[in-house]
């Protein structure tokens, strides 16, 4: 049975640090028979980056979901900070191109937030600018940006980002991803993502936690990048198989990427 708890950590029975946003033990997921998810503890702490990778179908969705308190689980424990302020970037949505939504409208979907608000939220990600564009308009990085100032609206604690980087091309990647780590230090917030990119992203994250299911590995990209579990899952035989990437540079990319 499930216990998710605030802030009474006796209740929940297992060690939280006045550093843990959210931490579960032995947190599992099954739709009937199925095993989805098993055995999956973890802990996100404030000003902390922790990528979640693995390959298709492994339930990393799934997971962020579930600790968002978005589906019930089916076993194991869950503790939130009290009060936590959450930002959360789902996978793309998709809108029908003929509804008038502009950017403006898409921010406040979810919320009433003032034209400060918005006009604030959207300049801390670059895309200011397009408050009044339809959103059938953007491109992807300019689609991601937007929806991670969306995030921002709430002064969130811990960002949630679901494959933040989805339809934005190789060196659009490398700035968002660089974007969200400005945002971790200028915001103090830790963040959680998903990412599939693991050689650009490697280089941007605290810790990995690889995941199929259950957790395969875990831990700092150069010593994740060096496990048996993690060769294994993404079918590399030597740990120069695959490099972690630096994007260094003295020029400007647009939010597509382009020079």
């Amino acid at each position: 049975m499930l216990t998710t708890v605030d802030n009474n950590v006796d209740e929940i029975g297992f060690e939280i640090s006045n550093q843990t946003l959210i931490k579960s033990q032995s947190l599992s997921f099954l739709i009937g028979e199925k095993k989805i998810l098993s055995g999956i503890s973890l802990n996100i702490s404030k000003e902390e980056i922790v990528t979640v990778i693995g390959p298709n179908g492994a339930g990393k969705t799934t997971l962020l979901r579930l600790l968002l308190g978005l589906i019930p689980v089916s076993s194991g424990k869950i503790f939130r900070k009290q009060k936590l302020r959450i930002g959360y970037l789902p996978q793309r949505a998709v809108y029908n191109p003929v509804l008038p939504l502009s950017v403006r409208r898409l921010m406040n979907l979810t919320g009433n937030f003032s034209k400060i608000q918005i006009e604030a939220s959207l300049d801390e990600t670059g895309v200011k600018a397009l408050k009044d564009k339809p959103v059938s308009q953007l491109s992807g990085g300019e689609y991601q940006r937007v929806m991670l100032a969306r995030a921002l609206l709430r002064n969130p604690e811990l960002l949630v980002l679901d494959e933040p980087v989805q339809g934005v091309d190789y060196m659009g990647e490398s700035e968002l991803y660089n974007l969200i780590g400005n945002l971790r230090k200028k915001l103090g917030c830790g963040v959680l993502m998903v990412s599939h990119n693991l050689h650009v992203v490697m280089a941007s994250t605290d810790r990995v936690l690889c995941l199929n299911q259950h957790i395969c590995c875990e831990g700092k990209p150069k010593d994740v990048t060096q496990h048996p579990e993690y060769l294994r899952m993404f079918g590399l035989k030597t740990t120069n198989s695959m490099a972690i990437y630096n994007h260094h540079h003295d020029h400007e990319h647009d939010f597509s990427g382009k020079f």
